[in-house]
């Protein structure tokens, strides 16, 4: 038995997407298990960049086999839509299997997601606008149009209708909005229908299937631990669990059947949207490391805020997670820098914090108590082997193994597939 989770550590855009394609050619098997087309992952290989934002990495190999579990929200005209996007470059979906209890997200999901954020004003939370929080709430409130509903067409044409009468009245009544178009939304619901019914499957009896085989299934991580809906900045959060506990329940296999939980994180900081950031840099230092990393999102192509790396942020999602391991990504980026940081507690008000607190006034009012370590000026991203990083990028790792109590089982250079060292069996 091999099973694998991957977990973004700190705000999501970890680098997940170039570590899970690395980890999916280890792989026989790929899943996804929660959020929907609100997370993005780019993977580079042969040249070529592929931005995906539903269907798991391993779709690139076209042995593995791909699934997107039923903790996941899915919008059936964006996820045809990325089918078609992979079909144009020549890659295969043949190999890709759809929940039956996922849920679905519609054009009035994402209507009431953009009109909730701007009545917020100010408030507002910096949602993606595609539709999952309302598509979450949906579930919760059980009036949720799963996957299996497209089994029948004239009962998924008759839920859809129930659900556009009970939104419109939200969009008209309460937000003052247009109604959705009954007829054009069931025209592209059943045209992408038609599309995905050949995918739908029972996924919980094929991943355990492959778990009891002695397969090596790959859990791909989406957004990050600190987007979680109960253990992130809330409620600057995700609609759905992002960390390793949400794998079991949004894939539909048990806890019992998990081996290593990896973490992916940053070798610095970043976030998008709103709410406090201890380490954020504001000086020429933060933008250096924004135009290095590339770092605008893969979603929404807004500019991420970037700071040094937050041990504390590490420390808490190693301990919520049960990290097994480290993956240490963009370490390249912080090349050419005389000194880096690296935050190993906060300041809050003349108290040392070392433990990450649940009050965002509380995160507000925390000052960053850094070490300092010396940077490496030579470009890495040709490394391929630990004993060969330069002194203080060693140190650097060395740095973050003892803050954290965990090892550091890969570290990325660079965006490409070849560009990653590894220490060990990921598997």
């Amino acid at each position: 038995m091999a099973a694998l989770v991957l977990v973004g550590a700190q705000w999501g855009d970890e680098g997940k997407g170039k570590i899970t394609d690395f980890a999916s050619s280890r792989a026989d098997m790929v899943v996804r298990s929660m959020g929907g087309n609100n997370a993005g992952h780019t993977v580079e290989t042969g040249g070529v960049c592929y931005k995906l934002h539903l269907i798991p990495s391993g779709i690139l190999y076209p042995e593995k086999q791909n699934v997107l579990g039923n903790g996941m929200v899915i919008d059936p005209a964006a996820l045809v839509g990325e089918m078609d996007y992979l079909l144009a470059r020549g890659i295969s979906v043949d190999n890709l299997y759809i929940s039956d209890r996922a849920h679905l997200v519609f054009a009035y999901h994402r209507e009431l997601d953009g009109l909730s954020e701007e009545a917020r004003g100010a408030g507002d939370i910096g949602t993606t606008r595609k539709g999952i929080g309302p598509a979450y709430m949906d579930k919760m409130e059980r009036i949720g149009i799963r996957v299996c509903d497209m089994a029948d067409a004239d009962e998924y044409t008759e839920l859809i209708k129930r659900n556009i009468a009970i939104k419109n009245t939200l969009l008209t009544k309460l937000y003052g909005h247009a109604p959705v178009d009954v007829a054009a939304l069931l025209e592209e619901a059943m045209a992408a229908r038609e599309r995905l019914l050949p995918h739908i499957a029972d996924t919980s009896v094929i991943i355990n299937a492959a778990i009891r085989a002695g397969k090596k299934v790959l859990f791909e991580g989406a957004q990050g631990t600190l987007l979680d809906i109960d253990l992130g900045t809330y409620p600057y959060v995700t609609s759905s669990y992002p960390t390793a506990g949400g794998v079991t329940i949004g894939s539909g296999v048990g806890p019992t059947a998990i081996d290593r939980v990896m973490g992916v994180a940053k070798a610095y900081t970043t976030r998008v949207g709103k709410g406090p950031f201890p380490t954020e840099l504001f000086d020429d230092t933060g933008q250096a490391i924004r135009d290095k990393g590339h770092e605008y999102g893969t979603t929404t192509g807004r500019p991420r805020r970037c700071g040094w790396l937050d041990g504390v942020i590490l420390r808490y999602a190693v301990r919520v997670n049960g990290f097994t391991g480290l993956c240490l990504t963009r370490l390249d980026t912080l090349g050419g820098f005389d000194k880096v940081n690296v935050c190993t507690a906060y300041d809050m008000g003349g108290r040392t914090v070392t433990d990450f607190p649940a009050r965002l006034d509380d995160l507000g009012r925390c000052t960053p108590v850094y070490t300092e370590l010396d940077g490496w000026s030579s470009d890495i991203s040709h490394i391929r082997k630990f004993d060969a990083l330069p002194s203080a990028a060693k140190q650097y790792v060395a740095f973050i193994e003892e803050m954290t109590g965990i090892a550091v089982d890969m570290i990325s250079v660079g965006a490409g597939r070849e560009e990653t060292i590894l220490r060990g069996d990921i598997f």
